[in-house]
């Protein structure tokens, strides 16, 4: 049987294994770091033809150059305070969390840096930094580039401040010229938002000519009420009006409910219903696991039956919940059958395809 075929395994079994796995590679990350930082200490690496530490990492070791530097980062930094050894060797804390703390780690702060990392995500922590070392505000700059460079990054502090900035060239922001017709525009980096303090951030985002033009459009039409054309007042006020429209569509949201007639269609959920149910779900996924956690995800919600309507349910408050997408599918599955709910989903498929 092929080792690396893991589909004979039940659930539990396979669950089992990769937390047991996980728990022992992260003892095994913790002495390869002990590891690296006896070898950079003592510079073993020079009578092996290695002039430095990165350079044997990646010839002999053939770490990816990415790899090499964050192993040698959080190297240094654990024999610098050997409780992180044991941080990382309890998975307490990932490389990335090493090194990321690594710059802020005093013999005055360690312990309580440490407890407040632990178990935190990358973006946790980084909200974690910002909030402990609060970063200056970056400034509003709007500047376009030449060809052929058709990005745009903005820098918002929601709320607050704004800078519009590119990935592309060590400045603050740029805007790009639009691209020549049947001109692709060139990979460029994800959406980012990234915390400077504990009420700033900067996000990173690349929009088109006829998406600036529209925040200009904006900035003409609020002028009355916000005469400086502030970015970030202009921004704010505009996503009020999309959450407005969106949660109106989504979730019935309104300042004016009004009484909501029945449907013959026990699939429809009445508005009234959609908005009880959203106030009531806090609008997040309310499955709950056996150990107890709720799903967190707030993204591709779904009004779902308690009771299956093939089953009888109807569309209430009592008989309605929020579930996401993924765990909605799950609960059908494990009323259905999983391969029943493929061949309805593979069925559903074909027939938009074939309307579209």
């Amino acid at each position: 049987m092929d080792k690396f075929s893991m589909s004979h395994l039940p659930r539990e079994v396979l669950l089992h294994d990769v937390s047991v796995e996980n728990s022992q590679d992260c003892e095994r990350i913790a002495i390869r770091l002990a590891q690296l930082a006896e070898i950079d200490a003592q510079e073993y690496y020079r009578p092996l033809g290695y002039d430095t530490m990165f350079r044997y990492c990646v010839g002999e070791l053939h770490f990816s150059e990415d790899s090499a530097w964050k192993r040698i980062q959080a190297a240094k930094i654990c024999r610098r305070f050997p409780v992180l050894f044991e941080a990382v060797a309890d998975g307490r804390l990932h490389l990335s969390a090493v090194c990321m703390l690594a710059p802020r780690l005093e013999p005055g702060n360690v312990d309580e840096l440490l407890a407040a990392a632990t178990h935190r995500s990358k973006s946790q922590i980084e909200q974690l930094l910002a909030e402990r070392f609060p970063k200056p505000d970056v400034p509003t700059h709007i500047r376009a580039l030449p060809q052929p460079a058709p990005t745009l990054d903005i820098h918002p502090a929601p709320g607050q401040e704004i800078e519009l900035a590119t990935g592309m060239i060590p400045a603050h922001a740029a805007l790009a010229s639009a691209p020549a017709p049947g001109q692709k525009l060139p990979p460029t980096r994800r959406a980012k938002v990234a915390p400077l303090a504990a009420e700033r951030y900067a996000l990173h985002v690349t929009i088109p000519r006829k998406t600036r033009e529209k925040l200009r459009r904006i900035q003409d039409l609020l002028s009355h009420s916000i005469p400086s054309r502030d970015v970030a007042e202009a921004l704010d006020r505009a996503f009020d009006a999309l959450l407005e429209k969106l949660e109106k569509r989504k979730f019935a949201a309104t300042q004016r409910p009004r009484v909501c007639r029945g449907s013959a269609n026990p699939r429809y959920v009445p508005a009234d219903v959609r908005r009880a149910v959203n106030a009531r779900d806090g609008g997040q996924c309310t499955f709950v696991s056996d150990s107890g956690r709720r799903c967190d995800a707030r993204r591709f919600l779904e009004y779902d039956h308690v009771l299956e309507v093939a089953r009888g349910g109807r569309a209430t408050v009592e008989g309605i919940r929020l579930r996401c997408r993924a765990h909605n599918q799950y609960s059908a599955e494990q009323t259905f059958g999983v391969q029943f709910m493929r061949r309805r989903r593979r069925e559903a498929a074909d027939a938009r395809a074939a309307a579209g």
